[in-house]
């Protein structure tokens, strides 16, 4: 009995395994019949494909490879398996710090900065169009500005001079300076103020684009339809309407926020008091640039990477159900 019922389940693997084998070749087949016939279009774009090829997806594959190596830059890379890894998440106690950061720094900046990006948009979208062009102007300056945030060093100043403790000691809320950028117990908070105030601008223009670009006949064919105020006109024609740019502007939120770097170094140093501001990017570059452990910090980046892709994807679960 027990033979048999050995024999039906590997049956039933081998017909489910042939199924999907089958499925596979049939979708390679499909794709491979529409690239022959919109085989112009693909002339057209080969010579980005191939430098998206040669820049991003080759890097990419390199360094998952040179992650399971030692490599020094000088001598040939050593195969050492998983203990790159190993060494990450269980001797180095600065890794972690830099997890826990990175992942606050993301779940605080991220969703804040997206959602504050699209309502000020909106808010703005109805102004006149001077009015517009002007505050658009306003919000996106700070992702142009280079090291603009270096003004936040004034106004976090640690001595009387600084805005925040002046302000501070003129009210009675604290009677001296607070070291704002050297005290852990205020640094990732500066750092989250900060990035989230240099954040705004990608997201906040594209979001603008999308919001002129939505069909105005639909609002009144959402009105024959039923929809009676100004939020449901929102849900189930203007954010449908701008899935492509919404879609954008969390890519590049979440990409921002997990790839928080210059900020930090900054405005707290390297390494910060504690490393209270220590993030995975400042990590790599501090295994990269300066210690030449190139298998180790690979490692580093692959994490990064698989962090940032799978938070891309759930994005993109979320999004799919906007409208619905």
């Amino acid at each position: 009995m027990e033979e048999r019922k050995k024999d039906c389940i590997m049956k039933k693997n081998k017909n489910f395994i042939g199924k999907k084998a089958a499925r596979f070749k049939k979708k390679i087949k499909s794709v491979g019949k529409e690239i022959y016939v919109k085989r112009e279009l693909y002339y057209l774009m080969a010579p980005y494909l191939v430098l998206f090829a040669v820049f991003t997806i080759l890097p990419v594959i390199m360094s998952i490879v040179l992650s399971f190596t030692n490599f020094n830059m000088l001598e040939l890379p050593d195969f050492v398996g998983w203990s790159n890894y190993k060494r990450l998440f269980i001797a180095d106690r600065e890794f972690i710090i830099a997890i826990k950061n990175t992942l606050i720094l993301a779940l605080v900046t991220g969703p804040v900065s997206y959602i504050l990006a699209f309502v000020i948009a909106w808010l703005i979208n109805e102004l006149p169009k001077k009015m517009r062009s002007i505050m658009t102007l306003v919000f996106y300056a700070p992702s142009i500005s280079g090291n603009a945030f270096l003004i936040w060093t004034i106004i976090f100043s640690g001595d009387v001079y600084g805005y925040a403790n002046a302000y501070l000691m003129e009210f009675g809320i604290t009677s001296e300076a607070i070291q704002w950028l050297k005290d852990p117990q205020y640094i990732l908070l500066i750092v989250i103020i900060v990035q989230l105030w240099m954040s705004l601008g990608v997201s906040f223009l594209a979001f603008i684009a999308g919001l002129q670009g939505v069909d105005k006949s639909l609002y009144e064919a959402g009105a024959i339809d039923g929809i009676k105020n100004r939020w449901q006109e929102l849900w189930y024609i203007t954010l449908p309407s701008m899935k492509p740019l919404l879609l954008f502007g969390a890519v590049m939120q979440i990409t921002s926020s997990f790839a928080t770097c210059a900020v930090s170094i900054q405005l707290v140093g390297f390494p910060s008091v504690q490393y209270a501001g220590h993030t995975i990017v400042i990590h790599l570059m501090d295994y990269s640039g300066f210690r030449y452990e190139m298998g180790y910090a690979s490692a580093i980046a692959t994490v990064l990477f698989l962090t940032t892709l799978g938070a891309n994807l759930i994005i993109q679960k979320l999004l799919r159900r906007v409208g619905s």
